[in-house]
């Protein structure tokens, strides 16, 4: 095999409920991927928060997150996001800053701003939601404050504990302009989901960069980009896979799966791998999140196996 370029994979998960599944049995099958991504070299395991929606079972990223850290040894664990407008950042800090105290160097927070829900829903957990996305930027920073214990309120120090030497790193998910601005100015980590964009995630990051303002969490810009494949041992079987899940997603309505006008890569082991390379050298990315938008688990697996195999990466 050709020498591979270099580029850290992680796994992004939805939780989908694959197969007419039950919900334990969802959320087994992340943990046993998890697992697997651990052997197989992935840098790193994000799961997603969504709220009463068919077919994904991810409603709180951080209690999964804990029971997969506890079986994994390296592998980072990150929220692909935190929906900060139904949370107080107070609470958010709590909970990650108890899990990088689990799990030190291993946990980043990945916050949005996305409602993850019907609108029933959002009213139903947040109130005014969109009075809360408006004040997003102001949760940021006091997201950040509290990281960074320097968080007071009427005067008075309030700590987010327990207070882990080595705290969360904190990225910003997003799928447009207004993301990525904020993630700039707030000087954040920037994650481009290109799996449900029409967007460009070159353009993006590449805004984002310029635009960066160091903060104390952040010196330098660091981005990646969240992309869907399916990789099958041929390529008609690749092809295949894909017919598949546009099938099923067009049957359930599903958004445990990315919709099918969205960008996918899809192809035997080296397509994907020169897919892969092609959009790490346009965007300027070395590190990808890898979704996959498959309508069987099994499918699922054997796209991350052989995808480690192909980029090379233990």
């Amino acid at each position: 095999m050709m020498e591979t370029k270099r580029i850290e994979l992680g796994i992004l998960d939805l939780v989908p409920s694959l197969m007419d599944s039950p919900p334990e049995e969802a959320i087994r099958r992340s943990v046993e991927l998890a697992m697997e991504g651990d052997r197989l070299g992935y840098a790193r395991y994000w799961t997603s928060e969504h709220h009463n929606l068919p077919g994904v079972e991810s409603a709180s990223p951080e209690v999964l997150l804990s029971h997969i850290g506890a079986r994994t040894r390296q592998i980072k664990l990150g929220s692909g996001a935190v929906l900060l407008p139904y949370h107080h950042p107070i609470l958010v800090a709590e909970r990650y800053n108890l899990l990088s105290t689990l799990y030190p160097g291993r946990i980043e927070l990945g916050i949005g701003r996305a409602p993850g829900g019907s609108a029933h829903l959002s009213m139903a957990l947040a109130g005014n939601f969109l009075q809360k996305v408006v004040d997003y930027p102001d949760r940021v920073k006091e997201l950040q404050q509290l990281l960074q214990g320097e968080y007071t309120y009427e005067g008075e120090v309030v700590a987010a504990k327990p207070v882990p030497v080595r705290g969360p790193s904190l990225w910003m998910l997003g799928t447009n302009v207004k993301s990525a601005d904020y993630a700039a100015s707030l000087g954040t980590g920037y994650v481009f989901g290109q799996f449900m964009s029409e967007h460009d995630g070159a353009e993006m990051i590449e805004r984002y960069t310029a635009n960066f303002v160091p903060s104390k969490s952040m010196v330098r810009p660091q981005a990646f980009i969240a992309v869907s494949v399916i990789c099958a041992p041929t390529t008609e079987e690749a092809h295949s896979w894909k017919e598949q899940a546009s099938v099923k997603h067009q049957e359930k309505s599903s958004p445990g799966l990315p919709a099918a006008e969205y960008p996918v890569i899809v192809g035997n082991p080296e397509e994907v791998r020169e897919e892969l390379i092609k959009l790490s050298e346009r965007t300027q990315s070395s590190s990808l999140l890898i979704a996959t938008r498959a309508a069987r688990y099994e499918q699922r697996l054997v796209t991350y196996q052989l995808l480690a195999e192909a980029m090379q990466l233990s």
